[in-house]
């Protein structure tokens, strides 16, 4: 393992470092066995990254929706403002925007401060996804101030992504810049992350909640940086008290919620996000573990951490087992086989006029040329253009609309990798993976004399798993 890697952190051994490589191992087969899907994941103990792997086609060096895990980011914005002076954890929310609250706001709503939207006990009933937010076009400041109270702030904790947005909206207020400008000097930099970028919403204001794409090793040093209660390489990017305080329960005897991190088993406390990345800090042992995935949600794969983490810190190894470890991590990046089950056409090319459909599809198209496919869907906004490798792998750049399927992104220009197979004579298989989301669309094709079947699934989602089948007629 090479002393430094494309992040800019030393490796070491996990033996090295009192880490029982053999625990890793057996965490890993578990997790496979369980038919989790684990995209990628590290560990770095006392100064060092002793262990990593990827799953094919994920590239570390690339940068990864990381979802909720933004809000952990969020929460350094307010540590760092509150210490700078421009804010404080009493002050109410609506002093700072008067000219958005309605004029028949629930009374209750000027006890909303910035601490109760930091442990979310908004008041809220429920939670505003940033699925929601991603489908509104106007204000939402406006629409936050809409949500009724269904608690008096501060009572009951309710996880809303509403909260967060709001929190990114008092930096644009207090510092007259956006969240990703204010952090970037303060933490990215220092941090050495780079290649990040973050939404923007209707406001100008970066969701907060969400919508930060970064590399992975930008997760993994955040959770190091609060492991050390915020010290970087000498230098004191974050206030060694507010780390504390935000990694701790907060607003109650009952609280799993710190500021923006969760409360885990045995003293850990974890950036989250939805389809399960995540960072878990294990400060008592110095050690911090990241795993990023396409897994539905959380409790699939927490028994599984906790039975392996904090037990790996306790038991060492030795260089043997560092050797298996190895060999373990590179197999999650065989890339799998591609088959078809019968003869590829010759090349051909069809196209199809698609019923009248709830997506505006109007128009597919399949050109195979040797062994690659070119797939164009045409709907009211656009032609959107595909190029599949047949029985092989195919990477590029897409467009291709989604949204309803892939928990509210709109993904354009985004990396692809895309194959087809055939299953039969009649029936064509594709599979789209976005390598840098926790996403993997299945396209199956089933042509029938001159008409076509297009039924589309995605691995994970907030909502619905699968569109409505598209029918079409040959032209």
């Amino acid at each position: 393992m090479p002393l430094t890697s494309y992040d800019g952190l030393p490796r070491a051994s996990a033996s090295s470092v009192g880490v029982d490589p053999d625990r890793l191992i057996a965490f890993l087969d578990e997790v496979k066995a369980a038919g989790l899907d684990l995209h990628g994941f590290m560990l770095h103990r006392h100064g060092h990254v002793v262990a990593e792997g990827w799953t094919w086609p994920v590239d570390p060096n690339e940068p990864r929706v990381l979802h909720s895990m933004a809000k952990s980011f969020t929460g350094c914005a307010i540590g760092l403002a509150i210490e700078e002076g421009l804010l404080k954890l009493d002050d109410p929310l609506v002093i700072f925007f008067p000219d958005q609250v309605p004029t028949d706001a629930d009374p209750r709503l000027a006890d909303m401060t910035v601490e109760h939207l930091l442990t979310m006990r908004t008041g809220h009933a429920s939670n505003t996804s940033g699925s929601v937010w991603r489908g509104i076009s106007t204000s939402w400041i406006a629409e936050f101030f809409k949500i009724p109270l269904a608690y008096a702030p501060g009572t009951e904790y309710v996880y809303t992504s509403a909260a967060s947005y709001m929190l990114s909206a008092l930096i644009n207020r207090v510092a007259g810049q956006t969240l990703h400008d204010y952090l970037k000097p303060r933490l990215f930099i220092p941090l050495d992350i780079h290649n990040e970028t973050w939404d923007i919403g209707p406001d100008g204001v970066n969701p907060g909640g969400n919508g930060l794409t970064a590399p992975v090793s930008a997760a993994l040093k955040l959770a190091v940086l609060h492991a050390q209660d915020g010290l970087w390489n000498g230098q004191q990017v974050l206030p060694a008290a507010w780390v504390r305080a935000a990694t701790q329960p907060q607003g109650g005897p009952d609280s799993r919620y710190g500021y923006h991190w969760m409360m885990k088993p045995s003293g850990a406390f974890s950036a989250l996000g939805v389809f399960v990345q995540m960072a878990a800090v294990y400060r008592e042992y110095g050690a911090t573990l990241v795993l990023v995935g396409g897994i539905k949600n959380s409790a699939a794969i927490l028994p599984l951490v906790e039975a392996h983490f904090p037990a790996a810190f306790t038991s060492g190894g030795s260089p043997g087992a560092d050797a298996r470890l190895e060999q373990r991590l590179t197999s999650m990046a065989e890339r799998p086989s591609l088959v078809s089950l019968c003869a590829a056409p010759a090349n051909v090319k069809r196209v199809f006029g698609m019923a009248d459909n709830g997506l505006g599809v109007r128009q597919l198209s399949f050109e195979f040329a040797g062994d690659v496919l070119t797939f164009e869907l045409s709907d009211s906004q656009a032609t959107h253009s595909l190029k599949v490798g047949v029985d092989h792998w195919l990477s590029g750049l897409t467009s291709m609309p989604g949204r309803a399927l892939h928990h509210g992104y709109e993904f354009n220009g985004a990396q692809i990798v895309a194959g087809a197979r055939w299953l039969d004579a009649r029936t064509l298989e594709m599979t789209w993976i976005y390598p840098q989301t926790a996403f993997r669309d299945q396209v199956v094709c089933v042509f029938d004399g001159d008409g076509v079947s297009f039924a589309r699934t995605v691995n994970v989602n907030s909502a619905e798993r699968e569109q409505a089948v598209l029918i079409g007629r040959s032209r």
